[in-house]
């Protein structure tokens, strides 16, 4: 549901630079997907098919809203993405402090690339905040996200 959802917000980026750390978010994630999916497979714990087809079908959901805007995106919408992909990088990194502690235990787990895969999430999470809270400022003051590039956007 991640990826998909960062490349939906890579496509509507408001500009190139935003494109371009968008597309780096999105890389990262994916790659920490298939970490994921190593690490399951390291503990022998099967991909749940329901839970993935559901996750899919959320992501798709999420694209349906009363917000008048039923054929274009709104600016809130944009909004409403970034929050949400942080929302689930918060999730992330909360999944991979769990493996660690579990990791202290378990020999078939390496810490260390938890710990970096935890701190990666912490970075995408600086990243995507610094996003928000441009976009934020935009929508709820009334801006045009399309006016044109500012100062406050995230260095990446």
């Amino acid at each position: 549901m991640g990826v998909e959802l960062a490349r939906r917000r890579t496509r509507g980026a408001t500009n190139e630079e935003e494109a371009r750390i968008l597309r780096e978010l999105t890389a990262e994630i994916d790659e920490d997907r298939r970490s994921l999916r190593k690490i399951m497979a390291s503990l022998d714990v099967d991909v749940s098919l329901y839970k993935a087809w559901a996750a899919w079908i959320g992501e798709r959901l999420t694209r349906l809203k009363p917000n008048g805007s039923v054929l274009t995106v709104s600016p809130l919408t944009k909004l409403i993405e970034l929050e949400s992909l942080r929302l689930g990088v918060e999730g992330k990194a909360s999944g991979w402090r769990s493996l660690l502690v579990v990791a202290q235990h378990d020999s078939r787990l390496d810490s260390a690339a938890i710990e970096r895969l935890h701190e990666r999430a912490q970075d995408q999470l600086e990243v995507l905040e610094g996003l928000r809270m441009h976009h934020a400022t935009e929508v709820l003051s009334g801006a045009d996200p399309r006016a044109g590039t500012d100062s406050t956007e995230p260095a990446r």
